[in-house]
């Protein structure tokens, strides 16, 4: 598996995840990039995605849901805040309803991603950051490094074909 390392800072409100890949940044990057390959590995293997709108543009949006096994849909979105091909991304994350309308009491976490050439491949950072201690807890009581580990996991594959 590719994920070297993950920490939860409760004092700083963040979780980081650390991934090393053999495969050259813009390779790495091609998996957010692609709408079709992010659904290969956006989300935990037993929820796989559907991505609705791709705009990786400043100000641009990501709206996506993500399928169990019963067939019931967990919708998403991304609002993109900062994008710098190949090497990096921001956006905040967040629950939408059916039609892809943003909850507003559901919590949000901003996402920063990091891609840097290393050791012949990619390092990959993504940190998330929470408003609050308890919109962190409630994040990770869901589920949330759990399942954001088992996602990047499933870019390897993706990388080697």
């Amino acid at each position: 598996m590719s994920v070297t390392d993950t920490r939860k800072d409760l004092e700083n409100l963040t979780f980081t995840l650390i991934a090393d890949f053999e495969a050259p940044v813009e390779r790495v990057w091609r998996l957010w990039a692609d709408p079709r390959r992010l659904e290969r590995w956006w989300g935990p293997p037993a929820f796989p995605a559907t991505v609705k709108e791709h705009d990786l543009t400043p100000g641009g949006d990501v709206a996506y849901f993500m399928t169990g096994a019963e067939g019931e849909q967990y919708h998403g979105w991304w609002r993109i805040t900062s994008v710098e091909p190949p090497t990096s991304l921001e956006f905040v994350d967040g629950f939408a309803d059916a039609e892809g309308k943003p909850d507003e009491d559901r919590p949000t976490t901003v996402i920063r991603v990091r891609l840097t050439a290393r050791d012949g491949g990619t390092r990959m950072e993504m940190h998330s950051t929470f408003d609050s201690l308890e919109q962190m807890e409630q994040l990770i009581d869901m589920g949330m490094a759990e399942g954001m580990e088992q996602a990047v996991g499933q870019m390897d594959a993706l990388l080697a074909a």
